[in-house]
């Protein structure tokens, strides 16, 4: 049954018993010391009553008659009423009394010690009497030589004491409630405040859903991180750590989880999750993968307490590695323009075998075999252009799938290389990427400027590398826009052209991961240039 309880409930009940238990503890210390202060006030008050019958000459002289009771007793009797103590006995050292509350008393021997009144001190103590359990003061009466005349013995029964005493025993008892209802009260807010903050969970719950989610944080495919709202980095999954890089880095200390500013982000994923805002399968480049984030604010449980505001704790994002994706996506995209190759030529080719055929049935023999002859030797000359300058065949592929699109729309693409068109090392995929996108954005931008429209494009390959550079005739590049083309949602096309903010994005991407430089110049049209380092053998950096 109690491990049903919720966490409120348990700690409720254990603060009741601990507040319980001390106002018992407490309670019962207190009521001693009270009881026992009683006592001594008691005493006090009867040693201050019996040494001023003691002082008083009227003692002497009585104890120097014959017949002490006939003077003592009504003196005795108006002082216990005055003094508002139970009895005063005075009596002779040989302990018979001379006063009594009780007259048939008179004559009988005292019952207590004197001894050390008979010796000249005054003394308290609490004994039994006539009258039952007192606390009385025995004082002796002295005359002026310090002998020892007579003995004065105050007291009040034990039972007016404890009346006396139970007079403050509500305000004990009042003491006692108010703490109680005080600790009661305490314990039931924070018990209400972990209800509304557990949910009304207990411990054992609670445990087996942390195990739930931290079997779910390490089994998932997504990255998952977790930002509170001081934009400090709560807490992050396995799969985030490997796609973010952030497996050695972060503070050790779990109750300062680490800021975004201290983790090695790239900083267009770091102003993503700085800014908190909204996303939904929203690309980011970042180092060498192309991640897609979801991102939305962590809200609390609505509950009874909140009232209906849901409580935001910060925000949540997750990420997917679609690198490969991407990869497949150029790849495809290669295909995708050399079948435009294909296209452009076969168009471009039945438009030449019409006229032959025309110039035939026309029965210029001779005309239709020169337009052949020179057709042939013309795309023979770009063929032998292609395969020339360029060694790598996938490379001249895409040139020449380029220069045909660029000539069906309007655009002159011009080619000059100076040794093999490839640096050695480097991927052909990744050369695809950058020289691909940096062509479609240069014939874009040339087909959309005034005639004449042409891009330049200029290899030079040596042992150090490779150096490209791509030069259109279109609308030249604003240099404060010179930063923003190189992200990734950035565009200077029109809303709606499809593919917007991409392919230069995935160019800066490729030529950091290459370890090569990309620089703008955007006075006359716009022309990027690249540089990619060839990279070294082995076998080369063995011999060095």
């Amino acid at each position: 049954m109690i491990h049903r309880w919720s966490i409120a409930r348990r700690l409720f009940v254990a603060n009741l018993l601990i507040v319980v238990s001390f106002i018992a503890i407490g309670g019962t210390a207190a009521y001693v010391d009270a009881r026992d202060r009683t006592y001594e006030e008691a005493g006090r008050r009867m040693q201050g009553v019996a040494a001023s019958i003691a002082a008083n000459p009227l003692v002497l002289q009585a104890a120097a008659t014959s017949n002490p009771s006939a003077l003592l007793q009504p003196y005795a009797k108006d002082v216990t009423a005055a003094a508002g103590v139970d009895f005063i006995t005075i009596m002779a050292p040989d302990r018979t009394r001379w006063t009594h509350p009780r007259d048939e008393e008179l004559g009988r021997p005292y019952i207590g010690s004197i001894d050390a009144a008979l010796q000249g001190r005054t003394f308290t103590e609490v004994t039994a009497g006539t009258l039952g359990p007192s606390v009385r003061t025995i004082v002796p009466v002295k005359d002026g030589a310090g002998a020892v005349k007579a003995l004065v013995a105050v007291g009040v029964t034990v039972r007016s004491v404890d009346v006396a005493f139970e007079g403050r025993l509500p305000v004990l008892l009042a003491l006692g409630m108010a703490l109680l209802a005080g600790g009661s009260l305490a314990s039931w807010l924070l018990g209400r405040y972990l209800r509304r903050v557990t949910l009304g969970w207990g411990p054992e719950q609670l445990a087996q859903l942390f195990a739930y989610y931290e079997s779910v944080l390490h089994s998932v495919r997504e990255g998952l991180i977790l930002i509170d709202a001081r934009k400090r980095v709560v807490m992050y999954n396995d799969q985030a750590a490997e796609l973010l890089g952030l497996r050695e880095t972060g503070s050790n200390d779990p109750t300062r989880p680490p800021s975004l500013a201290e983790l090695p982000l790239d900083s267009e994923l770091r102003s993503l999750f700085d800014s908190g805002r909204t996303t939904k399968d929203e690309m980011v480049l970042t180092g060498s993968r192309v991640l897609v984030v979801n991102q939305g604010p962590a809200k609390g449980p609505e509950s009874p307490g909140t009232r209906g505001k849901i409580p935001v704790y910060g925000t949540v994002a997750t990420l997917r590695d679609r690198t490969e994706i991407e990869a497949l996506g150029n790849e495809l995209q290669t295909m995708q323009t050399l079948s435009d190759a294909l296209r452009a030529q076969t168009h471009e080719h039945a438009n030449r075998l019409h006229t032959m055929v025309s110039l035939l049935e026309l029965g210029r023999t001779g005309e239709a075999l020169d337009y052949a002859t020179q057709d042939l030797a013309l795309s023979q000359q770009l063929t032998d252009d292609m395969v020339n300058s360029i060694n790598e065949p996938v490379l001249a592929a895409l040139v020449m799938g380029k220069v045909a699109e660029a000539h069906e729309r309007g655009v002159q693409l011009e080619l000059s290389t100076l040794g093999s068109g490839a640096a050695p090392g480097v991927a052909v995929q990744d050369l695809v990427t950058i020289l691909g996108n940096l062509l479609d954005n240069a014939i874009d931008a040339a087909a959309d400027a005034p005639p004449p429209r042409r891009v330049e494009l200029t290899l030079e390959a040596d042992e150090e590398g490779l150096d490209l550079a791509v030069n259109d005739s279109g609308k030249p590049i604003d240099p404060a826009d010179s930063e923003k083309i190189l992200r990734h949602g950035f565009s200077t096309k029109p809303a709606g052209s499809g593919g917007r903010g991409i392919g230069l994005a995935l160019v800066r991407q490729a030529v950091q991961r290459l370890g090569g430089t990309l620089a703008i110049n955007g006075r006359r049209g716009a022309k990027f240039e690249v540089f990619l380092p060839a990279a070294v053998s082995a076998e080369k950096e063995h011999r060095q």
